[in-house]
């Protein structure tokens, strides 16, 4: 594959799947960590600190955004992967719930340094588009090694050992990774320009507010959050308290989502060369409001049966996919190079910022008022999300010509535009245009184009 023959995206993409299998591992642990020290009101402890969690991602992405064209960027992800190592290798020995929250806010603050960093460097990296579209979804596949493999490896382990050895086995993850990182040749990123803390802050989140594609992303950024939470907050109290499930059933049911993620994942990139952004992501919308309706309905009539709760989840972690994976391209496509480290940042911490609004529901309205209420408040958030993106981003906004550089054009029965009939290597992306559309950076105003 063309992607890996890129020496410094390999070793880059090493790095990435074995941190995010320590980081699965250390998902299920923390799960069965807060179970084991909360017993029934666990939701309400993971939902705390997955809301710790979050703090951290919406405060501290946005500072690392703005300065990280003034950090060697090597350096400052082997540091970050380090100071994870540590406190991870801590979590094992906690005898109290605060524990739980002061290691959590310490590690999440270096992972909110650590991810737009890292996203950044891809485009700096893999600069071929079709190239750089196969690495977003190589890096989605990545990350359901979190919901999905890992799982599964936890799931297995915890027949010979206990939990806490899970977290181990994170440690050495982000230590491997810091190794890996080293061995790259990074490149640094492109100076901004700009001077002031403020407008460095900001940049990125100015652009989202003053970019159609980008706001619609802000909505669709709820609809995942919403959905998501229902599988990572009420997993482990669903499956233990409702299903009856043993520690191994928990990683299984998380498996299941990261299932419905990994699947689309794999096939995305040859529809995304045929089909536009917007509506595979539009698409992605539909099917998590199907999946949170199915899990409300579920629920209220109280069906404990697991082989209803899988494909819910499996269709979950599916939705999801389709919503992520191209979301890379479009900030790609409508963010200056300058401003692409901003941009990274501002959206991690904006859909960060969903997530701070749907875990407390998921966990504490789950815990003190049931799982179908909360479950139906984040259904009602999920539609107004969707709706939100469907107004923001007109589809007349999202008009993608593709042309063929071996075969003449012919005119796409899914989207209506024309396309190469020939091969993906006749198949570039030329041009998204976007009608009387600006993205204003650094106090100019530069027309949108992906090239």
């Amino acid at each position: 594959m063309k992607l890996f023959a890129i020496r410094d995206y390999r070793h880059l993409f090493s790095a990435q799947i074995i941190a995010l299998f320590g980081t699965g591992l250390a998902t299920v642990a923390l799960g069965l960590l807060a179970y084991d020290l909360a017993g029934p009101r666990a939701g309400a402890v993971l939902a705390t600190a997955l809301t710790i969690k979050m703090v951290m991602y919406v405060v501290i992405a946005p500072i690392a955004g703005a300065y990280a064209d003034r950090l060697p960027r090597r350096a400052f992800l082997t540091l970050l992967d380090v100071i994870r190592a540590a406190v991870v290798l801590a979590l094992p020995f906690v005898t109290e719930v605060w524990h739980i929250y002061v290691l959590i806010g310490v590690l999440q603050a270096a992972s909110a340094a650590f991810t737009p960093t890292f996203q950044a460097v891809i485009p700096d990296i893999v600069t071929e588009e079709s190239q750089y579209t196969r690495a977003l979804s190589a890096s989605q596949v990545a990350y359901t090694m979190e919901s999905l493999l890992s799982p599964v490896l936890a799931a297995l382990a915890l027949l010979f050992m206990t939990f806490n050895w899970l977290f181990v086995g994170t440690s050495i993850g982000f230590v491997v990774s810091a190794v890996l990182v080293l061995s790259t040749r990074i490149p640094n990123a492109t100076p901004s320009g700009r001077t002031g803390a403020w407008e460095r802050i900001s940049s990125g989140l100015i652009t989202f507010v003053r970019t159609s594609r980008l706001r619609g992303i802000m909505g669709l950024n709820l609809v995942v959050a919403a959905a998501g939470s229902i599988v990572v907050v009420n997993t482990v109290n669903y499956v233990r308290d409702q299903l009856g499930g043993s520690q191994a059933a928990v990683a299984w049911m998380l498996a299941a989502s990261g299932g419905g993620t990994l699947i689309v994942a794999l096939i995305l990139p040859r529809v995304l060369d045929r089909i536009a952004d917007r509506a595979v992501m539009m698409t992605g919308a539909l099917v998590l409001l199907v999946g949170v309706v199915g899990a409300v309905g579920m629920s209220a009539i109280q069906i404990a049966s697991a082989t209803v709760t899988a494909p819910i989840w499996v269709l979950i972690g599916a939705g999801m996919a389709l919503i992520v994976t191209p979301t890379g391209r479009v900030i790609r496509g409508a963010t200056p190079k300058e401003g692409l480290p901003g941009a990274f940042a501002a959206q991690f911490s904006l859909s960060h910022l969903a997530w701070l609004i749907t875990y407390p529901i998921a966990g504490w309205i789950g815990t003190l008022f049931g799982l179908t209420l909360a479950w139906s408040i984040l259904g009602i958030l999920a539609a107004v999300g969707a709706a939100a993106a469907v107004v923001v981003w007109p589809r007349a906004q999202n008009a993608e010509v593709l042309v063929g550089a071996t075969e003449p054009e012919a005119v796409s029965p899914q989207t209506g535009v024309p396309h190469a009939s020939g091969g993906d290597q006749g198949r570039v992306l030329v041009a998204e245009i976007e009608q009387a559309e600006c993205t204003l950076a650094a106090g100019q105003c530069a027309c949108v184009r992906t090239v």
